[in-house]
């Protein structure tokens, strides 16, 4: 019988720093995967419209399994629901090695890391004291952002050497991965399901979901988290069919280290929202978020190395002093109606839909042989409206409240 341990006094506990090891290295793992698929993908001289078809393969199981994961990281141990999770992505790195078709591999690594999510932030409660819950989510983060950066850089490396040895590469820190989270102590689980019912779990993930939209606040959030990270994935694919058209640079190591600048962006816009933005001037992070659509345009059409760094350090840093508040936001509405596990679970879904369907929308110029400039500019005219909608409804919403 598992026993509750307390939370540790220290915030880099044995578990912690096992946490944080497997963190980083599955997600170091994630993102090199993707450049070595994309490789896979160009020496297979598949159509360029499946090349983004690997994100939508990826975050179906985000929005399939969302009603069942939060549950099932609940219902075990969280360190067995990560090694699970790791196990399954292992197998889709080891599936694409031994020649499977990149979209069917891809596609099972997307259901180990929807497994993977809600353990990851889940356990953090079970490992650190309410005090260093922030600094715990913020050392995830740290590293999580850490991992982006490197994991696309080397993964665009190792595949411009080997395509074959990129994989191996991946499937190695897979298992890693896999092997620290066996160094995590074997806490209780928080909620053992007495018995499993998808259509219960359906149910409750549905009247959540309701709930969330119903409030203003949390819609807001859900709509506008959504937005970003759906543009977000989408430039990713974008940057690889632009990097040859603008710079005519055809590797694949440089519209990687392209994708992880955005990182960096990101990382510097998020401390500045710490700073100058709090649940109470909240709309001080919107004008960021239209000035996203924008940027997006004006890289569209730059033409130089330099340049697309600075634009692109721009957007990030746009994005996080844009995500981050609202995600704070989504957090506190969540955990004062349905809580902050279900308000993550369908923040996951809503974000994952937007994905599949911005990059849908990608996936369709795209066989429809538009040029990517003309391409990325229609994309950024369609976030610069859809986040410049959201903000007028924001903005508009709050004047009819304040009648």
């Amino acid at each position: 019988m598992n026993h509750p341990i307390p939370p540790n006094t220290r915030l880099l506990s044995r578990g912690m720093v096992a946490v944080l090891v497997a963190q980083f290295l599955s997600a170091l793992a994630d993102n090199a995967l993707l450049f070595a698929a994309i490789a896979l993908l160009k020496s297979q001289h598949a159509p360029d419209w499946q090349t983004p078809l690997l994100q939508e393969a990826f975050v179906l199981a985000f929005i399939v399994l969302a009603p069942f994961v939060g549950p099932f990281a609940d219902a075990i141990p969280k360190g067995r629901a990560m090694l699970l999770a790791n196990a399954m992505k292992l197998t889709g790195a080891a599936v694409m090695l031994s020649g499977a078709h990149p979209l069917l591999a891809y596609s099972l690594v997307g259901i180990g890391a929807a497994a993977y999510s809600p353990a990851k932030y889940g356990i953090l409660g079970q490992l650190v004291s309410a005090d260093k819950l922030v600094k715990a989510n913020s050392l995830i983060e740290g590293s999580t952002i850490v991992a982006i950066l490197l994991g696309a850089v080397l993964g665009g490396l190792l595949a411009d050497w080997s395509v074959q040895g990129a994989l191996t590469a991946v499937v190695g820190c897979y298992l890693l991965a896999a092997l620290s989270n066996l160094l995590i102590p074997r806490l209780p689980a928080e909620h053992p399901l007495p018995h499993f019912s998808p259509l219960v779990l359906v149910r409750d993930f549905a009247v959540a979901l309701r709930t969330l939209l119903r409030n203003r606040d949390a819609r807001f959030s859900l709509f506008g988290t959504s937005i970003f990270w759906g543009a977000g994935s989408t430039l990713r694919f974008l940057l690889v069919a632009w990097v040859p058209v603008a710079l005519l640079i055809t590797d694949n190591t440089v519209p990687a280290t392209l994708s992880g600048v955005v990182a960096i962006g990101i990382a510097f816009g998020a401390a500045a929202a710490a700073k100058f933005v709090s649940l109470k001037t909240i709309n001080r992070a919107l004008p960021a978020g239209i000035v996203i659509g924008a940027l997006i345009i004006v890289f569209a059409h730059v033409t130089t190395l330099p340049g697309a760094i600075v634009v692109l350090v721009l957007i990030g840093a746009c994005g996080g002093f844009y995500v981050v508040p609202l995600n704070a936001l989504l957090q506190e509405r969540g955990h004062e109606t349905v809580g902050a596990g279900h308000a993550i679970a369908v923040q996951n879904f809503f974000e994952n839909l937007t994905m599949l369907l911005l990059i849908g929308v990608y996936v369709l110029m795209t066989k429809a042989d538009m040029p990517i400039v003309s391409a990325a500019t229609w994309f950024g005219a369609l976030v610069l409206m859809g986040i410049g909608l959201l903000a007028w409804w924001r903005l508009a919403s709050r004047e009819a409240a304040g009648r």
